[in-house]
């Protein structure tokens, strides 16, 4: 199985792959632009940043997986991927801890203005009147948006640095929050209101992209702090800029929208001369303890997928098919059955959508259950039962969607 990893990665774990009999082809400096002239060849792609798009989907005659060394899959054409039948995969949960680090370090900067300060610093200047105005960020209130992995280690370390914590999400429940520790808000509005830090930890979707607008902005505080470690699409960013000039919030920015696809790039754009600003470049994940533990979660899905065909953290299998029935048909397992049964049902022309075979202890007998777009026929039904000798029952069950 050919393998081609597209970004960089830890190349002390390249060998792993090749152990399992993979032809490893590592080209980290490709461009997106010209990963549709490479992907010919290859079974899996690894991408970590990287955008795999439509045209270097359609590009591939052999691809089966794309591999996200990370979280989001934002960043590959997941709809196209679905189209063509390519599993598209993450490593979820596995750069937790390094993203919540930086949305401290980005805090901090943020209130003590670091970054400023050691500019003044290297230019052989000293003030320190002038740094010494932070407001500290002690037994203030903490809002935490989507509490997800990275949002419920945000959550865990915010303790410890005494702050009240309040939160919400599309999925949080007040039995949640509980768990948790933390105020349950059920509004997002209110987070904005009453935080005087918010931190940002939604994936990027269509229902999350702007989420923090120009109103959400002129309800927090003044000199309230906005942390996105998230998703730069999430923000609105002309309005942050808007709001950062205006000098009524600060913000500890790690991604930003646009921004560079590659990783060394020229990146000009006005937010970044903006008063009250701390930024870095997308590196929440980039921990050598974060990708290392990506590269064996990496490994995990590829070894599953090599050995067995399944894809561990796969993103766009449906959850549910539109199937109308679902056919259950126990047999003895013998050649042929299941070919026999397949046949019948092709002939009246009714489209399978999954199928799932059980085998039973000491592999004498299985079931399988076959779902179809709609119910056969009672004669088919009597078709399938009586024309092989090895099928035990047949029943139909029609599902409600």
């Amino acid at each position: 199985m050919n393998i081609l990893i597209a970004d960089k990665y830890p190349e002390a774990h390249l060998e792993r792959f090749k152990q399992l009999g993979c032809l490893v082809t590592y080209n980290p400096s490709v461009t997106a632009e010209d990963l549709p002239k490479l992907v010919a060849g290859h079974k899996v792609i690894i991408v970590r940043s990287k955008k795999v798009t439509a045209e270097t989907l359609k590009a591939a005659d052999q691809l089966a997986l794309v591999l996200r060394a990370g979280a989001g899959v934002n960043t590959i054409d997941v709809k196209t991927a679905s189209e063509l039948g390519i599993f598209v995969a993450n490593c979820p949960g596995k750069n937790s801890i390094a993203v919540a680090e930086l949305v401290f370090a980005l805090l901090l900067g943020v209130d003590r203005r670091i970054a400023e300060s050691t500019a003044d610093l290297r230019a052989h200047q000293w003030n320190k009147k002038e740094y010494s105005k932070a407001d500290g960020i002690f037994g203030k209130t903490l809002g935490v948006i989507g509490v997800g992995s990275i949002g419920c280690e945000v959550i865990t370390r915010a303790r410890a640095f005494g702050l009240n914590v309040i939160a919400w999400s599309r999925s949080l429940t007040q039995e949640k929050a509980d768990l948790l520790g933390v105020e349950y808000c059920s509004e997002i509005d209110e987070v904005f209101r009453r935080a005087d830090i918010i931190s940002l930890h939604t994936a990027l979707k269509p229902e999350t992209r702007k989420l923090v607008n120009a109103d959400r902005l002129a309800l927090m505080k003044p000199n309230a702090i906005l942390i996105n470690t998230a998703r730069g699409e999430i923000v609105d960013q002309a309005a942050l800029l808007a709001a950062l000039q205006a000098k009524k919030i600060r913000a500890g920015l790690d991604v930003f929208d646009p921004e560079p696809a590659e990783g060394a790039a020229a990146f000009s754009d006005p937010i970044l001369d903006a008063p009250n600003l701390c930024g870095t470049h997308h590196v929440g994940a980039s921990t050598e303890q974060a990708q290392d533990a990506i590269a064996e979660e990496a490994f995990r899905v590829v070894s599953a997928f090599v050995k067995s065909g399944e894809v561990p953290n796969c993103v766009n299998l449906a959850n549910r098919t539109p199937a109308k029935c679902q056919l259950i048909v126990r047999h003895y397992d013998r050649v042929g059955v299941l070919a026999f049964v397949l046949e019948q049902i092709s002939a009246c022309g009714i489209n399978v959508e999954e199928v799932q075979n059980i085998i039973f202890d000491g592999a004498a007998a299985a079931s399988c259950r076959i779902q179809l777009m709609e119910e056969p026929p009672a004669d088919v039904l009597d078709g399938i039962q009586s024309g092989n000798p090895d099928i035990i029952s047949v029943e139909a069950i029609r599902l409600d969607h």
